[in-house]
């Protein structure tokens, strides 16, 4: 929607499709949308510089932070074109540049001060935004979720404040980071189903109600029969979230996929093979003028519209699915044999009930096989033009095996208005999320498109194109950056790990010190002197101190978790995944990556200090000036020709520019 906006006030028309990249744009008013992501692309940095410095209270290391981010040719290629990626990456920085804000004013006894709540909110927009633009702004929200709980239970440690102070903290975030945001993100949906009213291609992933809503939908204002009888022509849709249309077309199962008959396939857009004559299971058709209901429990066949062919079940197994039955379309002109017998059950019915239009939830029972017609839900090959597998299930508590009439034609039924069952904005904005869900963990490359797994991501293993022309542009990470990242993460983990087992050895001399004085004390002092006068041992004092050193650590440690959490989950992903679903990790690590040289340099000499640090800024500036023509436009021959002014940079095999 915000792509939308900027292009709409900077005078695109909504014409040109961006099908793919490289087609000419013959005078498309495309450059304010390029303008508006490119921006919130180019705030990342500032907020990456601000967000360092608020955490270790050093120039330095913010500096280099967003030097880190500055000259990685990757994020420059994602955040110079009209993506969803600059968006996200901006109101993910935004969410942890408020998160450190809310802390920093919290340290400071600045709490419930207006600027306290302003970075509050500020906060939890910035969290509904992330989530608005893509689900893995959840990984954030855990982040920011994590800290505050953090904060809160230091807060409920503090001996000098109230417990009332820690509730009055958890109230105030849970107002400012879940309320606020839920209440956002319901009103960004609420525009989004408001301005997106028109039908388009992909209707049919919706339930038969939602498309109600749809100006120039087939049911949108439609008037058609309320019940359904015998001689009418249907389409039937499975009941389930995105369930498609029960469809054929003239193609034949091939050889070692059951008996070699006609496909039957559930498919999500609408055309003309998802048409269905209803007609009773011993006749050919009802008798012209006699009009005959359809009811729970009636025996049918249903004929393809296009084919002729019956809806035909029997004992082969189902292509995909081998503990189901397979589904075939059977017969010539409508003749076939007792396996396109079905059993019509309305979900909840009663004997004598009336099949209705669009509210009846339906199950077709085989008369003989006794398996139930269902959506397996997988996708056949390319001998099945990629569309869903249908079968029959024996065991009949399928869940997916509930359908519902859309489409009815009959001439002697009256037509009634649906407009009386179109859905409300809750039931619209619950069903699209989980429309949303399915159709995420469901994406499959396309034909010839080169996808990713998690391993090769930090290693910058394999880059991807976005334009393959003869001005190449090739998405790649600096990989000085991307490696030197690598280092500084192994780094952190070590010097963590040993600092974490020294402050438990520490904590062991300073609670035996502390032993050995309380025991002296009692030994040699009189019994009038307070044990408030007795000397605090120094390990205690040393530890209750937070030094630069500690803040550091503990800054790099959020940053480390941020990492995971943008990083990991992608390993338990069952959907396709591409390269660029890296950088909001990789955000993280070059973050953590000025904190941990800080660290590292902090104890040395300060000449020394300036100079490793403008020597390692020098590398990143020269890096940059080398693989500047991945992200700018590259030339000529492929990196792989000797003639090739790339050649030489051409580190691994795996990468293809």
């Amino acid at each position: 929607m915000l792509i939308g906006l900027s292009g709409y006030l900077t005078g695109y028309n909504g014409t040109f499709p961006f099908e793919k990249p490289g087609d000419k744009y013959n005078g498309t008013r495309y450059q304010g949308m390029r303008y508006f992501c490119t921006t919130l692309g180019a705030l990342i940095m500032p907020m990456g510089f601000d967000t360092v410095y608020d955490l270790t209270r050093s120039h330095e290391a913010a500096l280099l932070s967003a030097a880190y981010l500055i000259f990685d040719v990757g994020l420059l290629t994602l955040n110079q074109y009209i993506l969803l990626d600059p968006i996200l990456l901006f109101f993910m920085m935004g969410s942890v540049w408020g998160m450190v804000k809310i802390s920093k004013c919290t340290a400071a006894g600045g709490s419930y001060t207006r600027r306290w709540w302003l970075w509050l909110l500020f906060t939890g927009t910035m969290l509904s935004c992330t989530i608005s633009v893509k689900f893995v702004g959840l990984f954030v929200v855990l982040l920011v979720g994590l800290h505050t709980a953090s904060e809160l239970w230091l807060i409920l440690g503090d001996l000098e404040q109230p417990i009332v102070e820690t509730v009055k903290q958890l109230a105030c975030r849970a107002i400012a980071l879940i309320l606020w945001p839920v209440l956002l993100y319901t009103i960004f949906f609420y525009i989004h189903l408001s301005v997106l009213n028109r039908s388009g291609n992909g209707d049919g992933f919706y339930s038969s109600a939602f498309q109600s809503r749809l100006i120039g939908n087939s049911l949108y204002n439609a008037s058609m029969p309320r019940d359904v009888a015998y001689g009418a022509l249907v389409t039937i849709k499975n009941h389930k979230t995105g369930g498609g249309y029960l469809h054929s077309h003239s193609h034949l199962y091939p050889k070692g996929s059951g008996a070699r008959q006609q496909q039957i396939t559930t498919y999500t857009h609408k055309d003309d093979n998802n048409i269905w004559l209803i007609k009773p299971y011993n006749q050919q058709a009802v008798p012209k003028g006699q009009l005959r209901l359809l009811r729970h429990g009636d025996l049918l066949r249903l004929e393809h519209l296009v084919t002729k062919r019956n809806l035909h079940s029997h004992s082969e197994p189902a292509p995909m699915t081998k503990k189901h039955l397979q589904v075939t379309g059977y017969g010539e002109l409508g003749v076939g044999d007792a396996n396109d017998v079905w059993r019509v059950l309305i979900v909840g019915g009663k004997a004598n009930d009336t099949v209705h239009t669009v509210t009846s939830r339906l199950m077709f029972v085989h008369y003989l096989q006794s398996c139930v017609l269902t959506s397996s839900g997988k996708q056949l090959p390319k001998w099945g033009f990629e569309q869903q597998e249908v079968s029959c299930n024996l065991n009949i508590r399928d869940k997916n095996a509930q359908w519902n009439v859309e489409d009815n034609q009959h001439k002697l039924l009256p037509s009634v208005s649906f407009s009386i069952y179109a859905p409300g904005f809750f039931a619209r904005f619950l069903e699209s999320h989980a429309v949303m869900l399915q159709g995420n963990a469901g994406l499959k490359p396309k034909e010839g498109e080169v996808t990713s797994r998690p391993w090769q991501w930090p290693i910058n293993y394999r880059g991807q194109f976005f334009s393959g022309s003869s001005y190449r542009i090739y998405l790649l990470g600096n990989p000085f950056i991307w490696w030197s990242n690598l280092v500084f993460l192994l780094l952190f983990i070590s010097i963590f790990l040993c600092n974490a087992i020294l402050q438990q050895r520490r904590a062991g001399l300073a609670a035996r010190q502390a032993a050995a004085v309380e025991q002296s004390a009692t030994q040699e002092l009189c019994g009038c002197c307070p044990a408030e006068s007795l000397p605090r041992p120094a390990a205690v004092a040393v530890l209750s101190e937070q030094s630069p050193q500690r803040m550091s650590l503990q800054a790099a440690a959020w940053l480390f978790i941020g990492w995971l959490l943008h990083y990991l989950p992608f390993w338990a992903m069952g959907r396709v995944l591409y390269f660029h679903h890296y950088f909001p990790a990789l955000i993280f690590n070059s973050l953590l990556t000025g904190i941990m040289f800080n660290y590292i340099i902090r104890s040395l000499p300060r000449w020394l200090q300036h100079a490793l640090l403008g020597s390692l800024l020098s590398a990143l500036v020269y890096s940059f000036v080398l693989f500047s023509p991945l992200a700018y436009g590259m030339s000529g021959p492929l990196a792989n020709e000797p003639n090739s002014t790339m050649h030489k940079l051409k580190w691994l095999s795996t990468w293809e520019f």
